[in-house]
């Protein structure tokens, strides 16, 4: 995702951050959103990238990714809350 500039960043981070907000069933505000999304698309464009897949390029597919990656995010997040 090295391919998209710093408002782009915060565009698809807070798209993704409210995806996977929603597809989570949780409710954060709106830089809680970004925050999620922006290292949601950090994490998921890690993996894509150790799978071989390019994740950058394509604001689509940058935001799947990034949706992704936010969405695996607030899963283990779940698991740490759950555990302490």
């Amino acid at each position: 995702m090295s391919g998209f500039g710093f408002i782009a960043w915060i565009i698809i981070g807070i798209i993704a951050g409210w995806l996977a907000e929603k597809i989570m069933k949780r409710s954060h505000g709106l830089l809680t959103n970004l925050i999620v999304g922006v290292i949601g698309a950090l994490l998921g464009g890690f993996l894509a990238n150790l799978l071989g897949f390019d994740a950058g390029g394509s604001w689509i597919v940058g935001i799947i990714v990034a949706t992704l990656g936010a969405v695996l995010l607030l899963f283990l997040l779940g698991l740490v809350k759950r555990r302490g």
